[in-house]
């Protein structure tokens, strides 16, 4: 081999060896981490739609979990959750699908506008997540180790989005970031607006509003339920209570012996509650008996003996 070409192959080699390792490891990490996210948010998705508790260290997490913050349009905040986590790991992966000598344009562009969509991504998950760190430590006052686990891999994501390429205008990128952030700033406050009114006035239920309407044998059960003693313990904060008076309707849920345990809640029944035991959220207590989480209206009818009309419309 000639001296010229050993010239000619040493900055080949060079530029090899300075390729940071954080560029050709960025998109694994990536994908990743968003399997890790992908994996929490599928099991508290899974949770969510069962209407069971998450196993978890502490009692936080369900607290949290059950909120009315944790329900957007309806649906478990989780489940867009473990659809942004999807949508991460597969565009980080998707450019090494594409074979790089037989479709080197394709797998460049794929590559450009994959690391621009998992920019804008991670940072609406990052500023989203930390807006819900912000609701747990100010609004919900609860310690949720899932919540705390996925706002770390939305930072992580973000990080790796910035450090794990060479970007080459930075300033645009910095103005891309800036609008990403306003629009997720403004759609999280609007969707949560409703939420963050002051609330609460007595031991009304202050969550959200209750959409479905009370037949005669809704308001019949809760005014029966007042009649003979029976307590629900709740909070308002409590997303499985918004659910129990969902079953009964507006109406009826008026009606209802309703006990607020949230500490948080102006003219709150917390100590009542902290002395008959309470230890989740909804609880009836029946002729002297708990019975701890949502209960149909059919339960409710039978163990208080309760013998008026059954054609509950919910």
């Amino acid at each position: 081999m000639s001296d010229s070409q050993k010239i000619a192959e040493k900055p080949m080699v060079s530029r090899r060896r300075s390729t940071p390792w954080i560029h050709r490891w960025s998109r694994f990490l990536i994908a990743g981490i968003a399997g890790l996210g992908t994996i929490l948010t599928a099991y508290l998705t899974i949770v969510a739609f069962a209407g069971t508790s998450a196993i978890c260290p502490t009692s936080g997490c369900d607290q949290v979990l059950t909120s009315p913050y944790a329900r957007v349009f309806g649906l478990p905040l989780s489940l867009y959750g473990l659809l942004a986590y999807l949508g991460m790991g597969t565009i980080a992966i998707a450019p090494l699908a594409v074979n790089a000598e037989k479709n080197k344009q394709l797998r460049t562009d794929l590559d450009n506008w994959t690391w621009l969509l998992m920019f804008i991504g991670s940072t609406a998950m990052t500023l989203f997540s930390g807006y819900l760190m912000y609701l747990l430590t100010g609004k919900i006052k609860a310690v949720c180790l899932y919540c705390i686990a996925s706002a770390i891999f939305s930072a992580s994501l973000l990080v790796l989005t910035i450090i794990g390429r060479a970007w080459e205008d930075i300033g645009q990128l910095m103005f891309t970031g800036i609008i990403v952030g306003t629009v997720t700033l403004i759609g999280t406050l609007g969707i949560y607006a409703n939420l963050n009114q002051p609330a609460v006035a007595g031991s009304h239920w202050t969550g959200p509003k209750i959409t479905t309407t009370s037949g005669p044998a809704e308001i019949a059960l809760a005014e029966h339920l007042r009649k003979i003693g029976a307590k629900e313990y709740g909070s308002f904060t409590c997303g499985h209570c918004y659910q129990q008076k969902q079953l009964f309707g507006a109406e009826a849920a008026e009606k209802l012996p309703y006990i607020e345990c949230s500490p948080q809640a102006k003219n709150n029944q917390a100590k009542l509650c902290t002395k008959a035991g309470i230890e989740g959220t909804p609880t009836w207590e029946i002729k002297g008996k708990q019975y701890p989480g949502v209960q149909s209206l059919e339960t409710l009818a039978d163990i208080s003996g309760y013998n008026g009309p059954r054609d509950f419309k919910n």
